[in-house]
């Protein structure tokens, strides 16, 4: 490897490691995205489809990623997992992220693991908008949680999906 690679691959490094998470500076001449409402159910089976519902707006219209961090007692804080934006939710979203509960990795949850999901929206500048955090409890033998009304404003049932939450989360007891 010649020199200039080396000083490439340093000065890499260097960026990578230093950078906050959102890749950028906070920029102080731009303003933070805001969640405006947000919503989840609290209480559902191992392997449920848990929809997170949130609604966010960026008055700068630069809206990147959602970040989505879960924490659980025994388990610890599970890396950060990212959704990208799609161009049209840049200025203002509504709709859900989608976490499908079972895991690969888990083997099973036990009755009664909690978990809390916390969520925050960061724009191109590196501007980091306000949590939303979403406690959740794995219960069997609850009403359905499939049968639950929406609060306003998400009371329509045709809302996008923004994406899928990856996290694969591990039993506490093994």
């Amino acid at each position: 490897m010649n020199q200039n690679n080396l000083y490439f691959v340093g000065a890499l490094l260097l960026a990578l490691f230093t950078a906050p998470s959102g890749w950028a500076q906070p920029n102080s001449e731009t303003r933070a995205p805001v969640i405006t409402h947000a919503f989840a159910v609290e209480r559902g089976y191992y392997g449920y489809i848990w929809r997170i519902y949130i609604e966010a707006d960026d008055p700068d219209e630069n809206m990147l990623r959602i970040a989505l961090v879960a924490d659980g007692p025994g388990q610890g804080r599970y890396p950060t997992d990212w959704i990208y934006l799609k161009p049209q939710f840049r200025k203002h979203f509504r709709g859900y992220v989608q976490w499908n509960t079972f895991s690969s990795k888990a083997g099973y949850i036990s009755e009664w693991t909690s978990i809390t999901l916390k969520v925050s929206i960061l724009d191109k500048t590196g501007n980091e908008s306000n949590i939303a955090a979403f406690p959740f409890t794995f219960e069997s033998g609850i009403p359905d949680p499939y049968k639950y009304r929406l609060p306003l404003p998400f009371e329509q049932r045709d809302l996008p999906r923004l994406g899928y939450v990856t996290i694969d989360l591990v039993n506490p007891g093994w």
